[in-house]
């Protein structure tokens, strides 16, 4: 094998050899069946008919060809499911994508001819090459396969498309319950590995950070294998379990509700506790003398509250447990837990106190309800001042059920976190720098295989997507070990000019949809086209692109 007989091999570039044949290793040690794949450090030697450790990569018949199709959005597509076409200088029939790509380590066959394509689906305000299959830039002196011009709205764009390697990346995670997952900063096991840890609990969910370098690379082999096949998982929207340290046993699955020690949690509570009452005071006024709303972090009680002191309710003479913080707003009544309101109670008396004798009465009607209105229980005060259940009235129950209509249904929403600033720049600009002030000024747009992509302030580019926004099975990984994610970066073509780039890699959309990338220009390229999500902008008319 010679130099550039990987996936750089260039076949139709000046002065590099074609790669459509066996070529002599270029490791005299290598087996001479075998040819090597450089899309990534790894290296590895692939023998014919078998792809490589990735499975992106295999040897058919003594060349290096890319496993899977490459992407391409359609916004006005009918229908859900990918078609596959193949272009290499030829026409082919539209057929549904294979699921996978390799059948006994061999590429999937690729599409019949078919009679003469029509060419409509070269609109350049219909089609956008994702970086979905693209291939990467490895080793980064290399452009990025695909560098599309394009028309929007009658401005000259580029598009360039590529596959980046990242092993500074994690999984942001955020799971709608109230329930205990486990206590901030403990770890988060997959498969008896650490992988993560418990962050900051935000409204009504619970966080978790996923990933990272240090579990990639700076651990034991295990774990940095455990870490990139759960992280793979999870972006590819498949349902991975994790345990937590002193805590819980949780399913996630993202865009599905997560499953928290065996139970499918269903709502998101529509507030804290003060927040409830507050939100459905004057729904309940009159209808009752006390309402509690438990929670795990300011529990509520709508006679000391402001709404009920706007409403004139007298007091009930209730002494609860825990941390006064305002009036009518309650810290720390119970450890938190999967029981009422996130707390660790199942019985909600056992946050009373007390009773005050001089202001309660005999009759008083109470309220107990959690903030999802999932746990609901109704008390009259007997003669010695003691609460005693009874079944609900009506008028109160249907504003329990409205609780709990409010609530949001409860998800887990899988984000990725990814440092773009290295080395796949290079395969943007000569000058990398210059993309990265060109996205901080607003004059390029980032996505992850389509989808929006949002870009943290500071030094460098870290991007973070929606998983859910971005196309099924869009994550891959390279064994050492890192996970490969698609990224484009769109901008006016004269911007891409000014800031350095590959102008002389600058290709139409229809010389790249009948030739392909250009690091295996001539040979056959499999393309599949699916539809733009309804929740995503079309990344080529965000402003201030074409403003």
């Amino acid at each position: 094998m010679t130099e550039h007989t990987k996936t750089d091999g260039l076949p139709g570039m000046d002065g590099l050899p074609q790669v459509l044949e066996k070529a002599r290793p270029r490791n005299e040690r290598m087996n001479s069946e075998k040819i090597e794949c450089n899309a990534c450090p790894v290296l590895c030697q692939i023998s014919d008919g078998r792809s490589g450790a990735c499975d992106r990569y295999a040897n058919h018949g003594g060349t290096l060809v890319r496993v899977d199709p490459v992407l391409l959005l359609r916004r006005t597509l009918s229908g859900s499911e990918p078609q596959l076409v193949s272009f290499a200088g030829r026409e082919a029939a539209a057929q549904p994508a294979p699921q996978g790509g390799v059948a006994g380590g061999l590429p999937a066959a690729a599409p019949s001819p078919a009679p003469a394509w029509s060419g409509d689906l070269l609109l350049a305000d219909e089609v956008f090459v994702t970086g979905v299959g693209s291939s990467t830039t490895y080793p980064d002196y290399k452009p990025a396969p695909f560098i599309v011009s394009s028309k929007a709205a009658g401005v000259d764009m580029v598009t360039v498309v590529t596959e980046g390697i990242f092993s500074y990346c994690s999984l942001k995670v955020k799971i709608d319950t109230d329930r205990f997952l486990g206590a901030e900063q403990a770890n988060v096991r997959c498969k008896g590995e650490v992988v993560g840890h418990v962050t900051t609990a935000e409204y009504g969910s619970q966080m978790l950070s996923l990933g990272g370098v240090h579990h990639l690379t700076g651990g034991s082999k295990k774990e940095g294998r455990v870490t990139v096949e759960m992280m793979q998982a999870l972006g590819n929207k498949q349902a991975v379990e994790f345990t937590i340290d002193g805590g819980s046993q949780i399913l996630i699955q993202a865009g599905r509700a997560p499953i928290v020690n065996g139970v499918e949690e269903k709502r998101m509570r529509v507030g804290c506790g003060s927040a409830t009452v507050g939100i459905f005071a004057k729904q309940l006024f009159g209808k009752l003398d006390e309402v509690v709303v438990v929670d795990d972090h300011i529990t509520g009680v709508l006679t000391e509250h402001q709404a009920g002191r706007c409403l004139d309710m007298p007091p009930s003479g209730i002494k609860m447990r825990g941390r006064k913080s305002t009036p009518g707003r309650y810290f720390q009544v119970a450890n938190p837990g999967v029981g009422w309101g996130g707390t660790d109670i199942a019985d909600p008396l056992s946050i009373i106190e007390t009773w005050d004798a001089s202001v309660a009465w005999p009759g008083l009607r109470l309220l107990m309800t959690s903030t999802t209105g999932e746990h609901a229980s109704w008390y009259v005060l007997d003669e010695a001042l003691n609460p005693v259940e009874q079944e609900m009235p009506p008028e109160v129950r249907r504003i329990v059920e409205r609780i709990g209509e409010n609530c949001e249904p409860s998800l887990s929403t899988v984000l990725f976190l990814g440092g773009a600033g290295g080395s796949l720049r290079a395969g943007v600009t000569e000058n990398p720098v210059l993309l990265t002030r060109a996205i901080k000024d607003a004059l390029v747009n980032v996505t992850c295989g389509g989808a929006p992509a949002y870009i943290w302030p500071g030094g460098g580019i870290t991007v973070m997507a929606d998983v859910m926004r971005m196309p099924d099975n869009s994550f891959g990984t390279v064994p050492t070990p890192a996970i490969v994610a698609p990224i484009e970066f769109s901008m006016k073509l004269d911007d891409y000019r000014a800031l350095g780039g590959h102008m002389d890699h600058v290709r139409t959309l229809e010389q790249a949809l009948h030739r392909g990338a250009w690091h295996n220009e001539g040979a056959p390229t499999a393309l599949a086209w699916t539809a733009l999500p309804a929740a995503n902008p079309w990344p080529l008319a965000r402003p201030p692109l074409l403003g």
